[in-house]
């Protein structure tokens, strides 16, 4: 008789179990659930019943049998934090500023080479140059060389990358010097190769 009257107070109890959750420990009502899922902050890991009732006993004309109570269904949405990290925020700035930099030293060097190139298209087309004509172009190409040894250096540039494009302006230059004849490059010396007797 005790058990049934025990059973009979916890059915008695269970709506007032359903509105009372335990939240990691932590016990509120339906009510202040309801105002923290509004909040990001809170995130809802495991929802549980601070006391479990298993059966219920009801009568019904003077029978007595257990029925079990119905089952609630309870919903906890979690809600991953959308703000980045501090470290990859500051990462984020960081790249950009490398970014920044690093497109200016490539754009000084494209501009400083497009200026000798431009010099040395004219001079090239020009009829009666002078060989102390060139001199104004080795002072362009000398700028060009620091701008581009200055993105090397900062690793804007691949140094191979560098080096192709200094030689690119060497070779230029040349060939201007050799088209007005200021220039005559050296024929190559034929090789001469010995032979090689071996001693028997």
């Amino acid at each position: 008789m005790a058990t049934i009257v025990q059973c009979l107070s916890s059915c008695a109890t269970l709506e007032s179990q359903f509105k009372v959750l335990s939240l990691k420990g932590i016990s509120c009502s339906s009510s202040s659930v309801s105002t923290r899922r509004a909040s990001s902050a809170t995130v809802c890991s495991s929802l549980s019943f601070s006391q479990s009732v298993s059966q219920c006993v009801a009568f019904s004309s003077g029978n007595l049998w257990v029925q079990k109570p119905t089952r609630q269904l309870i919903v906890c949405e979690a809600t991953a934090p959308t703000k980045k990290a501090d470290s990859a925020a500051k990462r984020a700035r960081q790249a950009e500023k490398r970014r920044l930099y690093n497109k200016s030293k490539k754009s000084e060097a494209r501009t400083r080479m497009k200026k000798v190139l431009e010099a040395l298209e004219g001079l090239k087309k020009k009829t009666e140059a002078q060989p102390d004509e060139i001199v104004s172009v080795e002072k362009l190409i000398g700028e060009a060389y620091s701008a581009i040894d200055k993105a090397v250096k900062v690793k804007a540039l691949h140094k191979n990358t560098g080096a192709r494009r200094k030689s690119r302006l060497a070779r230029r230059k040349k060939a201007v010097e050799i088209h007005h004849g200021w220039y005559v490059p050296d024929a190559a010396a034929p090789v001469a190769s010995e032979a090689v007797t071996i001693a028997a």
